[in-house]
């Protein structure tokens, strides 16, 4: 009686979802006040010596015919010198008759775009073709990102230059409409040396008198155009799925870096050949991997953009390339709802830089992502500034990074464990095919894992995606006795006191249990309740339980519980840096340089001090960045938190037992401090000046294991030393 009450409730909800999605379905395509913009046909010629952009957008509307204007948005740098109303001879495909209208400039300080309203004609039909003309430069060179992790993107509006050309829809480089979602096609002319790479596919290409024209086209609707250019080799490979989809694949690269193609173009075939797979048809008809000329790692519509730094480092793993080619289905086919929570980085991280090691049966790197997701969280993002994963829009920092991407991340993970991988997968699957060049947001994914999974999510996407926060949960008790099971065969019941924070959340717990000749991880569901008692029925006597070892769950964990790593420093509210080197000309002063330069204007300043007479600090995180001439020294410091962990000598070093020797060595490793509970001492260690040459400047990359040993620069080995489990001894309850 209760099941059937319970599914009956539950597939009434799930009727209500489906009448829900149809009406949201008729509505899911937006519409600009203004009306829609259809088509893009636009000329533009590129000087990158003097910045120039100079171009013809003729432009196809849907439009209302009581409209009398239309508000256009274009970078504020481009001076329109006219915009008219066309018609065009479908036979010629040329303009049969002009007529110019008048247009007001509206110029806005706080905005890097100008808004053109345009007249239309008294008398007008409901499409309308609008004729631009204009010019101007576009020159925002390429800035150093405000954060200390290299891995951020430069900053830039969008640039033409010598060095290269950078065009993306956030440069307002063509007129452009309100959430408008247009097709494309976009003849660049430039300097014959030059190779235009844009959205869509390359139909033409002619060279005369010194320069070189290409025609792009983009057959289904999309959000933006991007065009990128520079002095490339190009290299293209035809290449089928394992489905039998056709697509081009294609690399771009400098001079420097062109002997890499075959090696990226291996791995796009691997990526591309596991997530149509998994997400079905590639959208497009090419993927390319282009060389950027600034630090990046963009995904647009059929290429990636990726700056040398990263090309020339293989920049090939799954949170890397494989993470660019996921966002061909997620965020470049089915868009982000303009104005609504960011899901597209979440879904993305999931799918590319997590379960790319589960496909690929890496148990130990899912693990290691699982724990930099939570750890990343609990370090980055204070209870008093977290916000709801709905909320976030794109990424300014680390906490909304924790937020965005990592705890997003979780969320998709949370909600294959709450369903089931078959549901899950279709349900993805689903989603992807039914809003294919449409916008979405977190509804539209309830709506349809709801209606896959059969199953009322509603709870889940209140809980996890419109609530701030995460659970608390730790072991209260444990406590077993033996009981009969009947025959000669007995058991014993376990009984836990499973205890939540004060915002309690309904979830399943992973519980691993050591039992005297065996070990178990059982699930446990908990509801939203302070206290959960849970008794399991065991095949042997309990010892010892510990909870969620696997990290399955999106939780609160203490920092002094966490594994020590560079970033517990780096989000210390006190943080230390003693400078243990005596050579003022030492690349570890870049380190400090770079500190002192990004220390946010707010803050608690760093603390630096030079290691003569220094004794540590009573409270907060230490960094010491030390060379051999001071090993001793740094040595007595580290030793009370460090124990036999680590051990330097002038020579070399000792790490986990292992001895490391030569000019070549360095290594960067981090323990939890004693008794300052939450705090860390972590140590940048050289044998030699040139040892740490090629680290200094990536050293706040690495900050995510406990130790990282370098060879001449190059990452050798990387591991985790455990944080303090939350385990439990199980108490034995008499049995007279």
């Amino acid at each position: 009686m209760c099941i059937r009450k319970r599914i009956t409730g539950s597939y009434l909800g799930v009727l209500l979802i489906i009448l829900a999605a149809l009406l949201q379905d008729a509505r899911a395509l937006p519409v600009s006040v203004d009306g829609i913009l259809v088509h893009h046909d636009l000329s533009v010629e590129l000087t990158p010596a003097t910045h120039e952009v100079a171009a013809k957008d003729r432009i196809e509307l849907e439009v209302d015919e009581q409209v009398k204007s239309v508000s256009f948005t274009l970078a504020r740098t481009l001076l329109v010198e006219s915009i008219a109303v066309g018609a065009s001879s479908a036979a010629l495909g040329q303009e049969t008759s002009i007529q110019p209208v008048s247009f007001t400039t509206v110029q806005s300080p706080d905005s890097s775009a100008q808004r053109i309203v345009v007249m239309l004609p008294e008398e007008h039909g409901r499409n309308v073709t609008l004729v631009w003309v204009y010019h101007g430069p576009i020159n925002d060179p390429p800035r150093e990102p405000r954060h200390l992790r290299f891995v951020t993107p430069s900053e830039t509006a969008g640039h033409v230059g010598p060095e290269g050309v950078y065009l993306s829809g956030e440069s307002q480089w063509y007129p452009d409409l309100a959430d408008s979602f247009s097709t494309y096609r976009v003849t660049a002319v430039m300097p014959a040396d030059w190779t235009v790479v844009g959205s869509g596919r390359k139909v033409a290409e002619t060279a005369t008198a010194g320069m070189v024209s290409s025609m792009w086209v983009v057959g289904e609707g999309s959000e933006a155009f991007t065009l990128v250019a520079n002095k490339f080799v190009a290299k293209s490979r035809e290449w089928s799925a394992s489905t039998g989809q056709r697509i081009e694949l294609q690399t771009y690269f400098l001079p420097d870096n062109a002997a890499l193609a075959d090696e990226y173009l291996d791995a796009t075939a691997e990526y591309l050949d596991a997530y149509i797979r998994i997400l079905g048809e590639y959208p497009f008809e090419k993927f390319a991997v282009v060389e950027n000329f600034f630090a990046s790692g963009l995904g647009m519509p059929s290429f990636t953009l990726l700056g040398s730094g990263s090309i020339r480092r293989r920049y090939v793993q799954p949170y890397a390339l494989g993470h660019e080619i996921v966002h061909s289905w997620i965020g470049n086919s089915v868009f982000n709802r303009d104005g609504h929570g960011n899901w597209v980085e979440g879904l993305t991280t999931y799918l590319a830089n997590y379960y790319w090691h589960e496909l690929v049966q890496d148990d130990r790197q899912a693990l290691e992502q699982r724990r930099m997701m939570l750890q990343g969280f609990n370090l980055y993002v204070k209870p008093e500034d977290d916000y709801p994963v709905s909320r976030f829009l794109r990424k300014h920092d680390e906490k909304d990074n924790a937020i965005g991407y990592q705890k997003s991340a979780f969320v998709f993970h949370l909600l294959r464990q709450e369903i089931g991988d078959e549901a899950f997968w279709r349900s993805l699957k689903t989603f992807v095919s039914r809003h294919r060049n449409r916008p979405a947001d977190w509804e539209s994914i309830e709506r349809v894992f709801s209606q896959e999974s059969g199953t009322n999510l509603r709870w889940f996407f209140e809980q996890w995606v419109e609530q701030s926060g995460a659970p608390v949960v730790s072991i209260g008790g444990a406590g077993a006795r033996k009981v009969s099971e009947g025959g000669d065969r007995d058991a014993w019941q376990l009984t836990l006191r499973i205890q939540q924070g004060e915002k309690p959340y309904r979830m399943a717990l992973p519980i691993h249990i050591v039992m005297e000749d065996t070990t178990e991880v059982r699930s446990v569901k908990l509801d939203p309740s302070r206290v959960n008692i849970v008794e399991l029925i065991l095949p042997n006597k309990p010892l010892w339980v510990e909870l969620d070892p696997g990290m399955m769950t999106f939780r609160r964990i203490a920092r002094h519980q966490l594994p020590p790593v560079l970033n517990s420093y780096v989000t210390d509210p006190r943080k230390t840096v003693i400078r243990a080197y005596s050579d003022a000309a030492s690349p570890l002063e870049q380190i400090v340089s770079r500190i002192e330069d990004h220390e946010p204007p707010d803050s608690q300043r760093t603390k630096v001090t030079p290691l003569e007479g220094m004794a540590l600090p009573r409270d907060g995180s230490v960094l010491i960045l030390a060379d051999a001439q001071q090993g001793s020294a740094v040595q007595s410091l580290v030793q009370e938190s460090c124990g036999d962990r680590a051990a330097l000598r002038d020579t070399g070093f000792r790490i986990d037992g292992q001895r490391y020797e030569g000019p070549t060595m360095a290594v960067l490793f981090s323990c939890h401090r004693a008794n300052v509970p939450g705090s860390v001492i972590t140590v940048m260690y050289g044998v030699t000046s040139d040892s740490v040459a090629k680290v200094a400047r990536l050293l706040f990359y690495y900050g995510w294991h406990s130790y990282v040993i370098f060879q001449d620069g190059a990452v050798q080995k990387r591991e985790i030393w455990p944080g303090q489990e939350d385990t439990m001894e199980v108490r034995i309850d008499d049995m007279s």
